[in-house]
């Protein structure tokens, strides 16, 4: 199996909503955001996959490892080999994957975030930094376009967040800030043994309704040059938005089911989008 046959199958397989936006892009653009999101998943499922704490914080030390590698003409993994003859070209430093990596070593040492502000940096590292990779992936051409791919990162994991409460509290972790918990009375322990309560029906409307203002602002940082540019990433955005709103309208049933979109309406979204550029 080739580098290139790898993180096809290594993002296919994961089943991701990024996945149909990848569908639209010419090859070489497609090369490089396939590349860079296997590189997302395989850090990310160390976290995910690997029980043991210090085990997982091991294969992150290796990754990091491999990235600096990587970026000396030395890679060993398919992905690497996979990204690096395109990293130049789409301006990829080894700045931008250890900052994912960092993100994926949060989760190993905290599992609770005390304040909004918290959350974000963390939103930054495992989203907001993606999101500036795949916008100049993308073609970004100004430079006010980071901050629109910033913002739409934080959003997509705030979304995250909401589709994944209940899976999360399974593993011990909750994003959603304490001292939101404490302002609508919801405590860890009904997260954590996944009690829906009107109290925690307010607290989830409350995420879902700061995760749609988050959408708004950063659609509303996107200069208007750089809109066909960025068609992905708004197919992306549709995509999320309307996952949220799905969530929503069922009632925010989290904690106990994982809500999704069928293959078939997440590919009609994004190529709503391509077609005829709106949501």
């Amino acid at each position: 199996m080739t580098p290139q046959d790898y993180v096809q199958q290594k993002a296919a397989a994961s089943g991701s909503s990024f996945y149909y936006a990848f569908l639209f892009l010419p090859p070489p653009r497609r090369a490089a955001i396939t590349a860079f999101y296997a590189f997302c998943r395989e850090v990310d499922d160390v976290v995910d996959e690997v029980q043991d704490t210090t085990v997982a914080a091991q294969k992150l030390q290796w990754w990091q490892t491999e990235v600096d590698n990587s970026f000396a003409g030395h890679a060993q993994h398919p992905v690497m080999k996979a990204l690096m003859p395109l990293s130049a070209e789409f301006g990829i430093t080894s700045q931008h994957l250890h900052a994912v990596i960092a993100g994926c070593q949060m989760d190993l040492n905290q599992t609770r975030y005390l304040d909004y502000a918290g959350l974000q940096t963390y939103c930054h590292l495992v989203a907001g930094v993606v999101g500036e990779v795949a916008a100049r992936i993308f073609g970004q051409t100004q430079a006010e376009t980071t901050a629109y791919a910033h913002q739409l990162g934080l959003a997509f994991q705030l979304t995250n967040i909401i589709r994944d409460v209940g899976e999360d509290a399974l593993r011990g972790r909750i994003y959603l800030p304490m001292s939101e918990l404490q302002q609508f009375q919801v405590t860890a322990q009904d997260i954590l043994e996944r009690r829906d309560t009107p109290a925690f029906q307010a607290l989830m409307t409350f995420q879902s309704e700061r995760a749609q203002r988050t959408y708004k602002e950063a659609l509303e940082k996107l200069p208007a040059v750089d809109l066909r540019h960025q068609k992905p990433g708004l197919m992306m955005a549709s995509i999320y938005r309307t996952l949220l709103t799905e969530i929503a309208s069922a009632g925010f049933p989290v904690l106990r089911q994982r809500v999704a979109l069928t293959p078939l309406r997440k590919f009609w979204l994004a190529w709503k989008m391509q077609a005829l550029g709106r949501f």
